[in-house]
């Protein structure tokens, strides 16, 4: 794969990694962000995307018709890869997506299909329509080798940005292309050696409650997070809000949501894809699957935008969420409440700032209402963490 790699330009950037002093005095710390917000798209899913379409074009020729199901982020990265390349390109998308992210692929030039309710309504479309078209090659959102290959070009600038090893990385996870990068970015650079030690860079990767799937993957193959080992599970809830598949190949079960319940619409899989879950599994550092609700990631975007002058979607605020909470924050770093003040000044984390498209100013305004009458119901923020639920008090 290196070789065939090597043949082509990227088309995705260096993103800068910057200090926040905004976070870091708020968390006692240093706090870094890696601002894939920056990229062509706007988002990191540029990285692994561009180089599947620069494949395609060469393998296929310039009559391919490169297809692609999508919330928005993923499209995007395919039209705007597709554009540079000279070749066509369709997107399909949920009727539910912005008006917005309709308007941003059409300027690129991509055809858009607005099709079913959700992610995999787009997906079945889009097989449907591949299956017509002798030029059509299907660009999977996160669901490819290549893809979590080009993402972990991420976590090399990282550690050559940094010139130290943080002591923890945080992520937003749908379907898992970006912490699959992250993972795989880890093991290349050596943040990860198989071995468990202190020299294991920590993943905390956090989803909104209702759009899950990849918390409860690693939850039903680790036995409800009580075993490294990824025994199956025996049985499955009566009342599990999933149905589930095997998957032999990768030795994992694989949970499809039966409906998405967040407004974080980027992080809107129904499934993780099973070679991530399985690279958690044996990722031999911690790997914390992080739940919380779409209010506190409303939140959290609000802060942020004050803060660094940026907008953000919910699906990278629910990243961002612990950077306003002090007690949250060091709930996941420090859960035996170990460190001293003088010890947490000593941390460094980063946080990837993986962007999105899915967001317009008057949403984030927008936001106040639903987080005012969330403070009014409730006076603590409910967080679960590898299976256990804790409450953490809302403050920034």
């Amino acid at each position: 794969m290196d070789e065939v790699d090597s043949a082509f330009d990227n088309l995705w950037i260096e993103t800068p990694l910057i200090h926040s002093s905004h976070i870091s005095d708020l968390l006692g710390c240093s706090a870094y962000l890696k601002l894939e917000n920056l990229q062509p798209s706007q988002s990191f899913k540029f990285r692994g995307i561009s180089r599947l379409v620069q494949q395609y074009r060469a393998s296929h020729g310039p009559s391919v018709h490169v297809l692609a199901a999508s919330s928005g982020n993923a499209g995007l990265a395919t039209a705007v890869a597709a554009r540079k390349l000279g070749v066509k390109c369709t997107v399909f998308l949920p009727v539910t997506a912005h008006q917005e992210t309709q308007q941003c692929l059409l300027k690129q030039g991509a055809d858009v299909v607005t099709v079913g309710q959700i992610y995999a309504d787009s997906v079945k479309a889009m097989n449907d329509v591949a299956k017509g078209d002798v030029n059509a090659v299907i660009v999977p959102s996160y669901e490819h080798p290549v893809i979590w290959k080009e993402h972990s070009s991420m976590v090399k600038e990282m550690k050559s940005q940094l010139c130290k090893q943080p002591d923890a990385i945080l992520c937003s996870v749908g379907g898992g292309g970006l912490i699959g990068g992250i993972l795989l970015g880890c093991k290349t650079v050596g943040w990860d050696n198989g071995h468990l030690t202190s020299t294991e860079v920590p993943i905390i990767a956090l989803e909104t409650r209702g759009s899950n799937c990849f918390y409860e993957a690693n939850a039903l193959n680790t036995q409800g997070f009580t075993s490294k080992t990824s025994d199956l599970p025996l049985e499955i809830p009566a009342d599990a809000p999933y149905s589930v598949q095997s998957n032999p190949r990768c030795n994992v079960v694989i949970p499809y949501l039966h409906a998405l319940q967040s407004r974080a619409i980027s992080l809107g899989a129904t499934y993780a894809a099973p070679e991530v879950v399985r690279m958690a599994l044996d990722h031999p550092g911690e790997v914390k699957c992080v739940c919380i609700t779409d209010d506190l990631a409303m939140q959290s975007a609000q802060l942020f935008t004050n803060d660094h002058k940026m907008l953000i979607e919910l699906a990278c605020a629910t990243t961002i969420s612990p950077a306003y909470n002090y007690d949250f924050f060091w709930r996941l770093l420090d859960p035996a409440s170990v460190l001293s003040s003088k010890d947490k000044k000593t941390k460094t984390v980063i946080f990837v700032v993986c962007g999105g498209i899915n967001v317009t100013y008057d949403e984030i305004a927008g936001y106040t209402e639903t987080i005012r009458e969330a403070g009014d119901n409730k006076q603590n923020w409910p967080i679960i963490c590898n299976g256990t639920e804790f409450h953490v008090c809302k403050q920034r």
